[in-house]
Protein backbone atom coordinates (compact mmCIF):
# COMPACT_ATOMS: atom_id res chain seq x y z
CA UNK A 1 0.00 0.00 0.00
CA UNK A 2 1.76 3.31 -0.95
CA UNK A 3 1.45 6.67 0.68
CA UNK A 4 -1.55 7.87 -0.75
CA UNK A 5 -4.11 4.90 -0.34
CA UNK A 6 -2.91 4.80 3.05
CA UNK A 7 -3.30 8.15 3.79
CA UNK A 8 -6.58 8.15 2.35
CA UNK A 9 -7.74 5.21 4.28
CA UNK A 10 -6.99 6.70 7.05
CA UNK A 11 -8.92 10.28 6.74
CA UNK A 12 -11.84 8.41 5.34
CA UNK A 13 -11.51 6.40 9.00
CA UNK A 14 -11.47 9.57 10.32
CA UNK A 15 -13.81 10.74 9.31
CA UNK A 16 -16.63 8.12 9.20
CA UNK A 17 -15.42 5.95 12.04
CA UNK A 18 -14.28 8.64 14.24
CA UNK A 19 -16.69 11.44 13.36
CA UNK A 20 -14.14 14.29 13.39
CA UNK A 21 -14.74 17.40 11.83
CA UNK A 22 -13.71 18.57 8.60
CA UNK A 23 -11.34 21.45 10.31
CA UNK A 24 -9.40 18.33 12.14
CA UNK A 25 -9.05 15.89 9.45
CA UNK A 26 -7.69 18.59 7.24
CA UNK A 27 -5.18 19.18 9.82
CA UNK A 28 -4.24 15.52 10.39
CA UNK A 29 -4.26 15.56 6.60
CA UNK A 30 -1.48 18.28 6.38
CA UNK A 31 0.43 16.58 9.31
CA UNK A 32 0.37 13.24 7.32
CA UNK A 33 1.36 15.25 4.01
CA UNK A 34 4.37 16.41 6.16
CA UNK A 35 5.49 12.47 6.76
CA UNK A 36 4.78 11.39 3.28
CA UNK A 37 7.14 13.90 1.85
CA UNK A 38 9.83 13.00 4.38
CA UNK A 39 9.46 9.00 3.68
CA UNK A 40 8.92 9.59 -0.25
CA UNK A 41 12.57 11.53 0.25
CA UNK A 42 14.17 8.68 2.47
CA UNK A 43 12.29 6.12 -0.48
CA UNK A 44 10.38 3.77 2.26
CA UNK A 45 7.03 2.50 2.20
CA UNK A 46 4.60 2.82 5.40
CA UNK A 47 4.87 -1.06 5.66
CA UNK A 48 8.89 -0.20 6.03
CA UNK A 49 9.27 2.31 8.09
CA UNK A 50 11.00 2.28 11.10
CA UNK A 51 11.54 3.92 14.44
CA UNK A 52 15.05 5.19 13.67
CA UNK A 53 13.04 6.83 10.19
CA UNK A 54 10.55 8.41 12.49
CA UNK A 55 13.03 9.85 14.77
CA UNK A 56 14.64 11.55 12.07
CA UNK A 57 11.36 12.90 10.86
CA UNK A 58 11.00 14.55 14.29
CA UNK A 59 14.10 15.65 14.38
CA UNK A 60 13.61 17.67 10.80
CA UNK A 61 10.53 19.32 12.01
CA UNK A 62 12.32 20.66 14.95
CA UNK A 63 15.34 21.53 12.55
CA UNK A 64 12.64 23.46 10.52
CA UNK A 65 11.44 25.37 13.48
CA UNK A 66 8.46 23.60 14.91
CA UNK A 67 7.72 24.31 18.48
CA UNK A 68 7.63 20.98 20.87
CA UNK A 69 3.59 21.39 21.10
CA UNK A 70 3.42 21.47 17.26
CA UNK A 71 6.13 18.29 17.10
CA UNK A 72 3.90 16.65 19.64
CA UNK A 73 0.61 17.42 18.31
CA UNK A 74 2.19 15.98 14.50
CA UNK A 75 3.28 12.57 16.51
CA UNK A 76 -0.03 12.16 17.84
CA UNK A 77 -1.31 12.15 14.76
CA UNK A 78 1.07 9.82 13.31
CA UNK A 79 0.87 7.16 16.49
CA UNK A 80 -2.85 7.53 15.11
CA UNK A 81 -2.02 6.71 11.01
CA UNK A 82 0.18 3.31 12.92
CA UNK A 83 -1.71 2.26 14.98
CA UNK A 84 -5.08 2.26 11.87
CA UNK A 85 -2.54 0.77 9.74
CA UNK A 86 -2.16 -2.32 12.53
CA UNK A 87 -5.76 -2.57 12.74
CA UNK A 88 -5.88 -3.26 9.03
CA UNK A 89 -3.07 -5.66 8.93
CA UNK A 90 -1.11 -3.29 7.14
CA UNK A 91 2.12 -3.74 9.26
CA UNK A 92 2.70 -6.00 11.95
CA UNK A 93 4.66 -3.31 14.64
CA UNK A 94 3.93 -0.08 15.51
CA UNK A 95 7.10 1.97 14.25
CA UNK A 96 5.89 4.57 16.68
CA UNK A 97 5.68 2.24 20.15
CA UNK A 98 8.94 3.52 22.10
CA UNK A 99 9.02 7.01 20.42
CA UNK A 100 8.96 9.73 23.40
CA UNK A 101 6.78 13.06 22.93
CA UNK A 102 8.43 16.08 23.24
CA UNK A 103 8.15 16.91 26.43
CA UNK A 104 5.68 20.06 26.78
CA UNK A 105 5.80 22.70 29.54
CA UNK A 106 2.41 23.64 30.49
CA UNK A 107 1.57 27.14 29.20
CA UNK A 108 -1.26 28.69 31.40
CA UNK A 109 -3.98 30.76 29.21
CA UNK A 110 -4.48 34.35 29.72
CA UNK A 111 -7.21 34.81 31.55
CA UNK A 112 -9.00 38.37 32.11
CA UNK A 113 -10.43 39.23 35.52
CA UNK A 114 -14.05 40.10 36.21
CA UNK A 115 -13.52 44.07 36.07
CA UNK A 116 -11.70 43.59 32.73
CA UNK A 117 -14.40 41.51 31.22
CA UNK A 118 -16.89 44.65 32.18
CA UNK A 119 -14.43 47.38 30.53
CA UNK A 120 -14.26 45.11 27.41
CA UNK A 121 -18.06 45.40 27.51
CA UNK A 122 -18.43 49.07 28.48
CA UNK A 123 -16.00 49.94 25.59
CA UNK A 124 -18.86 49.26 23.40
CA UNK A 125 -21.07 52.10 21.73
CA UNK A 126 -24.39 50.58 22.18
CA UNK A 127 -25.89 53.53 19.29
CA UNK A 128 -23.58 51.81 16.61
CA UNK A 129 -25.72 49.49 14.45
CA UNK A 130 -23.71 46.48 15.97
CA UNK A 131 -23.03 47.78 19.22
CA UNK A 132 -25.58 45.42 21.08
CA UNK A 133 -24.61 42.53 18.92
CA UNK A 134 -21.04 42.60 19.77
CA UNK A 135 -22.21 43.03 23.69
CA UNK A 136 -24.01 39.91 23.18
CA UNK A 137 -20.98 38.16 21.66
CA UNK A 138 -18.71 38.73 24.51
CA UNK A 139 -21.16 38.22 27.26
CA UNK A 140 -22.59 34.71 25.83
CA UNK A 141 -18.38 33.73 25.20
CA UNK A 142 -18.26 34.58 28.71
CA UNK A 143 -21.22 33.37 30.59
CA UNK A 144 -21.57 30.44 28.76
CA UNK A 145 -17.60 29.68 28.25
CA UNK A 146 -18.14 28.91 24.40
CA UNK A 147 -15.44 28.24 21.69
CA UNK A 148 -15.56 30.25 18.79
CA UNK A 149 -17.15 27.83 16.39
CA UNK A 150 -19.65 27.03 19.03
CA UNK A 151 -20.90 30.57 19.78
CA UNK A 152 -20.67 31.38 15.38
CA UNK A 153 -22.92 28.05 15.12
CA UNK A 154 -25.63 29.41 17.29
CA UNK A 155 -28.79 28.86 16.10
CA UNK A 156 -32.14 30.39 17.30
CA UNK A 157 -33.90 27.15 17.62
CA UNK A 158 -31.15 26.12 20.65
CA UNK A 159 -31.69 29.26 22.79
CA UNK A 160 -34.08 27.81 25.90
CA UNK A 161 -34.69 30.93 27.64
CA UNK A 162 -36.97 30.12 29.76
CA UNK A 163 -35.50 27.00 31.40
CA UNK A 164 -32.05 29.09 31.67
CA UNK A 165 -30.41 27.25 29.06
CA UNK A 166 -29.12 26.78 25.55
CA UNK A 167 -28.02 23.96 23.27
CA UNK A 168 -24.38 23.81 21.79
CA UNK A 169 -23.23 21.84 19.39
CA UNK A 170 -19.31 20.89 19.88
CA UNK A 171 -16.82 19.01 18.62
CA UNK A 172 -17.70 16.20 17.00
CA UNK A 173 -21.00 17.27 16.64
CA UNK A 174 -21.70 16.43 19.83
CA UNK A 175 -24.54 18.45 21.95
CA UNK A 176 -24.43 19.80 25.49
CA UNK A 177 -26.63 21.66 27.48
CA UNK A 178 -24.83 24.90 28.98
CA UNK A 179 -26.82 27.35 31.48
CA UNK A 180 -27.04 30.63 30.96
CA UNK A 181 -27.59 33.45 33.07
CA UNK A 182 -29.93 36.64 33.17
CA UNK A 183 -27.82 39.17 31.75
CA UNK A 184 -26.50 37.12 28.50
CA UNK A 185 -30.18 36.18 27.80
CA UNK A 186 -30.92 40.22 27.84
CA UNK A 187 -28.14 41.13 25.87
CA UNK A 188 -29.33 38.64 23.36
CA UNK A 189 -32.44 39.18 23.31
CA UNK A 190 -31.86 43.18 22.55
CA UNK A 191 -29.57 41.85 19.55
CA UNK A 192 -32.58 40.13 18.41
CA UNK A 193 -34.79 43.32 18.64
CA UNK A 194 -32.09 45.21 16.33
CA UNK A 195 -31.75 42.50 14.42
CA UNK A 196 -35.44 42.76 13.02
CA UNK A 197 -34.81 45.45 11.61
CA UNK A 198 -33.07 43.72 9.26
CA UNK A 199 -35.07 40.91 8.43
CA UNK A 200 -35.38 41.43 4.62
CA UNK A 201 -31.77 40.99 4.03
CA UNK A 202 -30.96 37.95 6.03
CA UNK A 203 -29.70 35.24 4.17
CA UNK A 204 -32.07 31.87 3.91
CA UNK A 205 -29.20 29.71 4.88
CA UNK A 206 -28.73 31.96 7.71
CA UNK A 207 -32.00 32.63 8.83
CA UNK A 208 -31.78 30.55 12.27
CA UNK A 209 -28.17 31.50 12.98
CA UNK A 210 -27.85 33.98 15.83
CA UNK A 211 -25.03 36.16 15.32
CA UNK A 212 -25.66 37.39 11.71
CA UNK A 213 -23.30 40.42 9.91
CA UNK A 214 -23.93 43.16 8.52
CA UNK A 215 -25.11 41.75 5.29
CA UNK A 216 -27.42 38.88 6.84
CA UNK A 217 -25.14 36.00 6.92
CA UNK A 218 -23.12 33.96 9.72
CA UNK A 219 -20.32 35.28 11.31
CA UNK A 220 -16.80 33.96 10.43
CA UNK A 221 -14.92 33.26 13.87
CA UNK A 222 -11.90 35.59 12.40
CA UNK A 223 -14.63 38.24 12.46
CA UNK A 224 -14.69 37.41 16.36
CA UNK A 225 -11.64 37.56 16.70
CA UNK A 226 -10.96 41.13 15.18
CA UNK A 227 -14.54 42.28 17.30
CA UNK A 228 -12.52 41.22 20.74
CA UNK A 229 -9.01 42.70 19.72
CA UNK A 230 -11.17 45.72 18.74
CA UNK A 231 -12.50 46.42 22.16
CA UNK A 232 -9.50 45.03 24.44
CA UNK A 233 -8.11 48.23 22.78
CA UNK A 234 -10.37 50.28 23.47
CA UNK A 235 -10.57 49.30 27.18
CA UNK A 236 -6.99 49.62 27.83
CA UNK A 237 -6.17 46.30 27.95
CA UNK A 238 -2.85 45.24 27.49
CA UNK A 239 -3.01 41.15 27.68
CA UNK A 240 -2.98 39.72 24.31
CA UNK A 241 -6.60 38.19 24.06
CA UNK A 242 -8.82 36.29 22.09
CA UNK A 243 -12.08 34.69 22.19
CA UNK A 244 -11.21 31.60 23.53
CA UNK A 245 -9.40 33.87 26.45
CA UNK A 246 -13.55 34.64 27.51
CA UNK A 247 -13.42 30.88 27.70
CA UNK A 248 -10.64 30.21 29.48
CA UNK A 249 -11.95 33.18 31.97
CA UNK A 250 -15.29 31.66 32.65
CA UNK A 251 -13.71 28.54 33.37
CA UNK A 252 -10.86 29.87 35.85
CA UNK A 253 -13.71 31.78 37.40
CA UNK A 254 -15.67 29.31 38.20
CA UNK A 255 -13.10 27.23 39.87
CA UNK A 256 -11.81 30.25 41.85
CA UNK A 257 -15.80 30.23 43.24
CA UNK A 258 -15.52 26.74 44.04
CA UNK A 259 -17.61 25.14 41.40
CA UNK A 260 -17.20 21.47 41.15
CA UNK A 261 -14.42 20.16 38.37
CA UNK A 262 -16.75 17.56 36.70
CA UNK A 263 -19.64 20.26 36.41
CA UNK A 264 -16.96 22.62 35.03
CA UNK A 265 -16.19 20.16 32.43
CA UNK A 266 -19.69 19.11 31.36
CA UNK A 267 -19.99 22.80 30.79
CA UNK A 268 -17.01 23.28 28.62
CA UNK A 269 -17.47 20.10 26.83
CA UNK A 270 -14.26 18.88 27.60
CA UNK A 271 -14.17 15.00 26.71
CA UNK A 272 -11.16 14.55 29.32
CA UNK A 273 -11.32 15.72 32.62
CA UNK A 274 -7.33 15.89 32.69
CA UNK A 275 -8.11 18.92 29.90
CA UNK A 276 -10.70 21.13 32.78
CA UNK A 277 -8.11 20.32 35.60
CA UNK A 278 -5.45 22.67 34.11
CA UNK A 279 -7.91 25.59 35.40
CA UNK A 280 -6.89 24.12 38.90
CA UNK A 281 -3.59 25.29 38.36
CA UNK A 282 -5.11 28.63 37.17
CA UNK A 283 -6.52 28.66 40.43
CA UNK A 284 -3.90 27.58 42.40
CA UNK A 285 -1.33 30.38 40.78
CA UNK A 286 -4.27 32.90 41.67
CA UNK A 287 -4.36 31.61 45.08
CA UNK A 288 -0.34 32.15 45.20
CA UNK A 289 -0.91 36.18 44.08
CA UNK A 290 -3.46 36.68 46.77
CA UNK A 291 -1.31 34.88 50.03
CA UNK A 292 1.45 37.17 48.61
CA UNK A 293 -0.06 40.10 48.04
CA UNK A 294 -1.73 39.98 51.47
CA UNK A 295 -0.22 37.58 53.80
CA UNK A 296 1.97 39.61 56.59
CA UNK A 297 4.91 36.72 56.08
CA UNK A 298 4.90 37.07 52.67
Amino acid sequence: MGWSNAIDDYINFLRLEKSLSENSIAAYRADMDKLWRFAEGKGVEPESIRRNDLEEFLAQLHDLGLNKRSQSRILSGVRGFFKYLLLEEVIDTDPTELIDSPKIGRKLPEVLSVAEIDALEAAIDLSKPDGHRNKAIIETLYSCGLRVSELVSLRLTDLFFTDGFIRVIGKGDKERLVPIGTKAINDINAYLAQRNSIDSRIDPDSRNIVFLNRWGRKLTREMVFTIIKKYASLAGIKKNISPHTLRHSFATHLIEGGADLRAVQEMLGHESIQTTEIYTHLDNQYLRETIMMFHPHK
